[in-house]
């Protein structure tokens, strides 16, 4: 009886051990999750592809999270709106300056609580891809690598009530010493942890040639819904000793990154002249023209405008509901590819007199799609795909809902529809695509020198349709 009982507690012991075991095992297994206290510092890396970069990205319902530092143009306080970033005397420009140039970038924000906070910025070193460079901060930077923002104003005559502040950069306190891609970083209270923005620039050195064309698809297959980004690199006397290794090409359509094509190789080498001319490899869809809404006067109702209602501490704004474009015939119109431009007609001061509203969104839809979500994309959601611009379903009015807080002006947007599981969107479910559309594309190109430890600008071209 007793060598019964002392098995029974053996076998007991061992169950207790193999519990343990178990709960050792998931816990050190257990798949990862983003921690609210987690702090990411400005020096982490990001994987190289795409698809990874996307998988590590914190919930999209979260898009206010400063516990990511993100490489890209994003917010990560919900107090900061109406962020301009542009070459200083051209507002519908690239954040973009040539190396060792006069050129400078007006940045531009406002801060809804309304009162005066001690913003500073530094800048960041980022690849052809927008990881962070291996280099150290006085590689990179000449001066101090943090300053302040000391350029504010308050708002006035507005029904919501803002501060606005502004910088001009590059300045006697900072400055770039190398070319390539750069994240600004603005940040709260000397805390570079508590960023507030984030935005992308350029620095660039012309020491190539490019030369391009946007045509029609060569592809019959793609021939009435595609354009053909077709061009050639002459090196002239700069020295690239292996393009296929050294060099690096992105093309963007519109200043859209989701759907930009990275990593295209040149299809022929004749001494100092590289040809990149496919028939599939550069292609992206047409699109449409952009949609647009005037809210430069809220005292009466303009283009694209339902209903102008002032409201407490602010305005509500109806826009007429779009329709579906998707099998429309092309029809040319104005627009400005997706951009804004933040204007008053109600005042004399544009930047601290044009008010705020509510604008509300509608796309009727007679059933929602199951498969993806559909988002509002333009500038005026830094073109991004994030649970601040997903489009809501209402059931019981059978169409697609969306309310933005903008500032008084010129906007562009389309409508945007994101399967499930992919990266780029795809507004040719809403807009349609035609190979006649008016489009403005920018190839980049990126040198890595051996030895190097980051990727220099060395050229880039601009290039419209044309069509």
């Amino acid at each position: 009886m007793q060598q019964i009982h002392w098995l029974k507690r053996l076998s007991l012991c061992w169950e207790i051990k193999l519990i343990i075991i178990a709960c050792i095992y998931l816990f050190f297994n257990q798949p990862q999750i983003y921690s609210n206290n987690r702090l990411f510092s400005s020096l982490d890396l990001y994987p190289a592809s795409l698809s990874e970069r996307a998988a590590i990205q914190p919930p999209e319902e979260d898009y206010y999270n400063q516990d990511f530092l993100r490489f890209g143009d994003f917010v990560y306080q919900n107090n900061i709106k109406s962020i301009l970033f542009s070459r200083k005397g051209w507002e519908l420009s690239q954040p973009i300056i040539e190396m060792k140039s006069d050129e400078t970038l007006l940045l531009a924000f406002d801060d809804l609580d309304a009162d005066h906070k001690s913003y500073a910025y530094t800048i960041i070193h980022c690849d052809a891809l927008w990881n962070p460079s291996n280099l150290m901060e006085y590689e990179y930077i000449e001066g101090f690598t943090e300053a302040l923002i000391d350029d504010y104003a308050f708002s006035r005559n507005t029904r919501m009530s803002f501060t606005n502040y502004r910088l001009e950069f590059p300045n006697t306190d900072m400055r770039p010493r190398i070319s390539g891609n750069y994240i600004l970083k603005v940040f709260v209270d000397g805390n570079p942890d508590e960023a507030a923005f984030t935005r992308r620039f350029m620095v660039y050195e012309q020491n190539i040639t490019i030369s391009a064309t946007v045509k029609q698809a060569t592809n019959l297959n793609y021939r009435d819904t595609h354009q053909e980004i077709d061009f050639t690199i002459n090196t002239n006397q700069y020295v690239v000793s292996n393009p296929y290794r050294d060099l690096k090409v992105l093309i963007m359509q519109n200043g859209r990154w989701d759907n930009a094509i990275y990593g295209i190789q040149p299809r022929l080498v004749q001494g100092n002249v590289l040809t990149y001319d496919y028939e599939e490899n550069n292609l992206f869809r047409g699109g449409n023209e952009f949609r647009n809404f005037d809210t430069k006067s809220l005292k009466y109702r303009t283009l694209n405008i339902e209903s102008i209602t002032a409201v407490k501490n602010g305005w509500e704004v109806e826009l007429l509901p779009d329709r579906n474009r998707q099998f429309l015939r092309y029809t040319s119109q104005g627009d400005i590819n997706g951009k804004l431009l933040i204007k008053t007609e109600d005042y004399n001061d544009d930047v601290l007199e044009a008010d705020y509203a509510w604008i509300q969104f509608y796309l009727p839809v007679e059933r929602p799609i199951l498969a993806g979500n559909v988002y509002v994309l333009g500038e005026l959601t830094d073109w991004n795909l994030s649970g601040f611009n997903k489009m809501e379903y209402n059931y019981q009015a059978s169409r697609y809902e969306l309310r933005l807080l903008l500032k008084q002006g010129f906007y562009d947007y389309q409508y945007a529809y994101l399967e499930d599981g992919n990266e780029v969107a795809d507004v040719s479910v809403f807009e349609g695509t035609h190979s006649v559309t008016e489009n403005n594309y920018s190839i980049y190109v990126y040198h890595r020198k051996p030895g190097d430890l980051y990727d220099s600008l060395i050229g880039l071209q601009h290039v419209s349709t044309g069509l």
